[in-house]
């Protein structure tokens, strides 16, 4: 299990982050959501190790990772698929992954070339293989990310805004994708400005607002709750 207690965090003399609690398991879905300025981002990144919580604790399978950087938690297990376009664009797709397998000295080049090809075959990237990663579409570019946090065997993946920048089709190949994560056992936690997307893949979400945690539940049980409708989904909002 990848969980956090007690994380706090402060900007200058505002509290960003107060006192949130969460807990992810292997082979669920879990969303971070909230409006703008609710500390989302805050927390997302201190459970991804690229901001340091100024107290409180991050442990995987009861191991302290607080203080350790993300590389090391890459290590341990856990993925990161950033907002920002990450592929290397003057890298075709293959190349792209085997960057990644490259890096596990516990493979040989045939085992990286059988894993290559899997991947490609998982994602259903196969027929972009050799085309370079600055012309691919948005959810091309999203698959070739997944599929390279996967050369390194993840046992959780954390999705920065996985459907920002991408068609209402593609949308759906990453929802796609996500369930196949679970069903892969992978734990997957979320954050998105696309409440309708995420909610509708999710096992369950936690709510924030003003740097505290809001809500926590099932996206039906979110959806019932008056409060969150009140500061964050309004009264019309239907999956």
């Amino acid at each position: 299990m990848l969980s956090a207690r007690g994380l706090q965090k402060r900007f200058r003399n505002r509290a960003v982050v107060r006192d949130f609690d969460f807990e992810l398991q292997q082979g669920e879905v879990v969303g971070l959501l909230g409006p703008n300025g609710a500390g989302k981002t805050t927390c997302f990144y201190m459970i991804v190790g690229l901001v340091q919580a100024d107290a409180g604790a991050i442990r995987l399978d009861e191991r302290d990772i607080t203080g350790q950087p993300m590389h090391a938690r890459a290590r341990l297990g856990i993925g990161y698929l950033p907002q920002e376009p990450s592929v290397f664009r003057r890298l075709n797709v293959a190349e792209n992954i085997l960057a990644v397998l490259e890096l596990r000295a516990d493979m040989n080049r045939t085992q990286r070339q059988q894993m290559l090809e899997a991947l490609l075959d998982e994602l259903k990237i196969a027929h972009l293989a050799g085309q370079q990663g600055q012309s691919l579409s948005g959810g091309e570019r999203r698959r070739v990310e997944i599929a390279r946090a996967l050369a390194a065997q993840p046992r959780y993946m954390l999705l920065d805004e996985p459907f920002a920048g991408v068609d209402p089709i593609s949308v759906g190949e990453i929802q796609r994708i996500v369930r196949h994560l679970k069903e892969r056992g992978i734990g997957v936690l979320i954050t998105d400005h696309n409440v309708r997307e995420t909610l509708g893949i999710c096992d369950h979400a936690y709510i924030l607002n003003e740097g505290s945690v809001l809500a926590r539940g099932s996206p039906q049980h979110i959806l019932a709750d008056a409060q969150v409708r009140q500061v964050y989904l309004g009264n019309e909002f239907r999956l």
